[in-house]
């Protein structure tokens, strides 16, 4: 590699983010943007349009799973690779659908970051070691309900204890289009109330 990868890195631990970031530094990569929330990712992201971007799931603001949708508008060359301490399947499986390149666990040693950066660099996408058994039945959203991005968005936020107004707005998205989500994601989960459905999600790790 003649010029150095760009990455920005994004954490809202800052001893993470500085782990994290020394680490790339060593292997040669160049860190142009360090970021503890999601808009301070998406506006980094804008400006540097590094070659990677390494992105916490769990952050305020913006989750890691919104930054990667709204990143494909403002620098498509950037590739998203998720780390997170939470390994479940409807994780991944989200991570996929978003067009997320890398998929990485906390607790994998940082050697195994660099691994991923490398990989997704080289032009493959990389999924921990521990969670690859999951796409090793071919297509995992085979054993899951096929819930949209947005459904299972909006049963996350009902989890939480939002109610329709507050999830619109959150979302940008009419209390009555939320109603419509709910409803959608209540016949594909054959629950017949909400907290049913947000109960049968959580069960089924969809949403966690």
């Amino acid at each position: 590699m003649t010029a150095a990868t760009t990455i920005v890195v994004a954490d809202d631990h800052p001893a993470m983010l500085a782990a994290v970031s020394e680490t790339l530094e060593r292997h040669g990569f160049e860190i142009v943007g360090r970021a503890t929330d999601g808009q301070q990712t998406l506006a980094m992201i804008e400006a540097a349009k590094p070659k990677v971007a390494l992105v916490d799931v769990r952050m305020p603001r913006l989750s890691g799973i919104e930054v990667a949708v709204r990143a494909v508008g403002l620098s498509p060359e950037t590739s998203i690779i998720f780390y997170t301490a939470y390994g479940d399947r409807a994780l991944l499986s989200e991570a996929l659908d978003v067009g997320a390149r890398g998929f990485v666990l906390k607790e994998a040693p940082l050697t195994d970051l660099v691994r991923a950066v490398e990989t997704v660099v080289g032009g493959d996408a990389y999924v921990d070691p521990v969670l690859a058994g999951f796409l090793v039945s071919g297509d995992l959203t085979a054993q899951l309900p096929a819930l949209t991005q947005r459904e299972r968005e909006v049963l996350r936020l009902l989890s939480d204890g939002h109610a329709n107004e507050e999830i619109g707005k959150q979302l940008h998205i009419s209390a009555e289009t939320v109603r419509t989500h709910v409803r959608k994601a209540m016949a594909k989960l054959e629950a017949d109330t909400r907290t049913q459905a947000v109960a049968t999600a959580l069960r089924q790790r969809i949403i966690s």
